[in-house]
């Protein structure tokens, strides 16, 4: 970061401006004293220089605010404490392998194979390469199932869907009361100390991060959460992991493992430090980024889903098999580029 540079440690107090895509990503960054004076578009492209001036000039046109969202000019002058507030595109992303296949099926219920890379849901980059447009696409608009809960685009696995309302409702108060037992298996930077034990640590939104998605464990008052782990095996610098998550938090599982740090293989957006997501978003994913975060996706994979079946009471257990690329990896013996965290 620059010097004089920093991070805006308050967050907007304004909501999301309603022509801003769900999918933008949210920078905020603030001005101190020594730029106090400065154009808006200069301080920008001082504090990020990857961005070419006709860039920044698109963004200050429609996607750039002050800390109370009102939108700014690039040629407006900036002032001690003052907050920017822009918002970027997500960065252009390959289309990933659409086959969703079937683990389990039955009246009430179906679980599809998330493939790597492939999102829930529709989004200003992605309209027909997502889960609900392919189930659309295979049963119908009428009787497409609905998601029983979600899973990030870059991990893959299992991913469980009902097929009416009654079960829909049915499956949220399961989820709610933690009757779903979920389990991940994850390759992770370092090797585990004890190599197996429980991260009991509320998570909050990270007031210090220049990305609002990016969560944190440095709030006592967040949101309780539990993550039980235990190592399978450790492969070179890594450690292959099963992971269980007895809460269900934004981002639980990435934070949790960032807090105890070993940050999970391919993470953009948790490791190794905070630039290597600034430079993806600006960038696109290069073959720089994949070297330093290790992989072209975080390799984190839902292995298993397991509840009791609110209508025939019986015991449902479905299995995804680990995915090809987290293969590779294990078989590679696998050795991290070095670690570039942040102090």
């Amino acid at each position: 970061m620059p010097p004089g540079c920093r991070f805006c440690y308050h967050a907007p107090v304004f909501e999301r401006p309603p022509q801003i895509p769900e999918d933008y990503l949210e920078l905020v960054i603030e001005v101190t004293p020594q730029y106090a004076g400065w154009r808006a578009d200069r301080f920008v492209a001082h504090r990020i220089p990857r961005l070419s001036r006709n860039r920044i000039q698109q963004i200050f046109k429609v996607r750039a605010f002050d800390g109370n969202g009102r939108p700014m000019k690039a040629d407006q002058r900036m002032r001690t404490g003052e907050c920017i507030v822009m918002y970027r595109s997500p960065p252009d992303e390959p289309v990933p392998d659409a086959e969703l296949v079937v683990l389990y099926e039955d009246e009430w219920f179906i679980a599809v194979d998330k493939p790597p890379g492939l999102p829930v849901h529709p989004t200003a980059k992605h309209h027909h390469h997502t889960v609900t447009w392919l189930l659309e696409e295979r049963f119908g608009r009428e009787n497409r199932p609905n998601l029983a809960h979600r899973i990030d685009a870059e991990t893959s696995g299992v991913l469980l869907c009902t097929r009416d309302l009654d079960a829909e409702r049915e499956m949220k108060k399961m989820f709610a009361r933690r009757d779903v037992r979920k389990q991940y298996v994850a390759i992770v930077r370092g090797i585990l100390d004890p190599p197996s034990g429980r991260i009991e640590v509320p998570i909050a939104p990270n007031p210090h991060s220049i990305v609002k998605a990016r969560m944190w464990c440095g709030d006592p008052q967040g949101m309780p959460a539990l993550t039980e782990y235990e190592t399978i095996r450790v492969i070179g610098d890594c450690t292959f992991v099963r992971l269980k998550p007895r809460t269900g938090r934004q981002h639980q599982l990435r934070v949790h493992l960032d807090h105890i740090g070993h940050t999970i293989v391919g993470d953009k957006l948790y490791g190794p430090d905070e630039s290597l997501f600034l430079d993806y978003i600006h960038g696109g994913l290069t073959e720089d980024i994949i070297r330093r975060a290790g992989h072209r996706r975080q390799a984190l994979h839902a292995a298993r889903l397991e509840f009791r079946h609110p209508v025939t009471r019986q015991q449902v257990v479905i299995e995804s098999p680990l995915p090809a690329d987290m293969q590779a990896l294990l078989a590679a013996g696998f050795s991290p580029a070095p670690d570039e965290r942040v102090q």
